[in-house]
């Protein structure tokens, strides 16, 4: 059964959806199988993947509220061992038409349960909030994997999402763990990302990764062309970062 991870930080501008997508990318060019699953509104994940928001015929809207099944909105990406469920902007209103349906919070769960067998890892890329599309995500995950961007005011915020993470432990999922923490956007050149790569290890301890994602301009660059970083330049600074994540990540899993 494949481990599932929500990525998630209510902080918007962490770097979630490209930890997301490259993190991904990077496990799956290692021979795992992969899927992803875009619950985010903005649907940053499904165009940095090259997949058309416009028109899609199904999409994580139609399986958290429409009663679509997790297999109908899977689709393959450009790398072989990697598959998304993309999302578009009908998510907008799913925090609102969720609220009236029945077991709200274990939809997405219950919708996974016909594809866990399928993948060895599933990422979630949550919206930058605490609604109840992340609580699914929460309620859904197996771990936590927290992207902290290596910036003024890092850990605002961390106090609400680790009190969340508390409560679905209680109500909800009591197996859910943090994975680890990611620190990203990272500038060596800079007293300020050094302060908070200490804050951050002192608040999370042995959770945080040894790998720390650099500020790359490519990383940048790639989500324009539909790419993850190692299909558009595998040879620079924002690659070799994911690529050692990865290996650091499936290091840990085999622990």
């Amino acid at each position: 059964m494949g481990k599932t991870i929500a990525i998630a930080n209510q902080k918007g501008g962490v770097g979630k959806t490209t930890t997301a997508i490259n993190l991904s990318a990077c496990i799956a060019n290692r021979g795992k199988r992969v899927l992803l699953i875009d619950i985010d509104p903005q649907g940053n994940s499904t165009s940095g993947l090259g997949v058309e928001r416009v028109g899609l015929k199904k999409s994580s809207y139609d399986v958290l509220v429409g009663g679509v099944s997790a297999v109908e909105a899977i689709r393959p990406t450009m790398m072989q061992t990697l598959d998304l469920m993309p999302a578009n902007i009908d998510l907008v209103g799913a925090e609102v038409e969720l609220v009236s349906l029945m077991a709200r919070e274990t939809i997405l769960k219950r919708a996974l349960e016909d594809v866990k067998g399928l993948y060895d890892y599933i990422f979630m890329d949550c919206p930058p909030s605490l609604g109840l599309i992340t609580l699914n995500a929460l309620t859904a995950a197996d771990k936590i994997l927290v992207p902290i961007q290596c910036e003024y005011y890092a850990l605002e915020g961390l106090t609400q999402l680790m009190s969340t993470v508390k409560l679905v432990r209680q109500s909800l999922n009591p197996s859910l763990e943090v994975e680890g923490v990611v620190l990203t956007m990272f500038d060596g050149r800079t007293n300020l990302s050094l302060q908070v790569v200490e804050e951050v290890r002192k608040f999370f301890k042995n959770k945080v990764y040894e790998t720390v994602i650099p500020r790359n301009v490519r990383l940048g660059e790639a989500p324009s062309y539909g790419l993850p970083i190692l299909l558009y330049d595998d040879k620079c600074l924002g690659t070799e970062a994911y690529t050692e994540l990865a290996v650091e990540f499936l290091t840990n899993d085999m622990k």
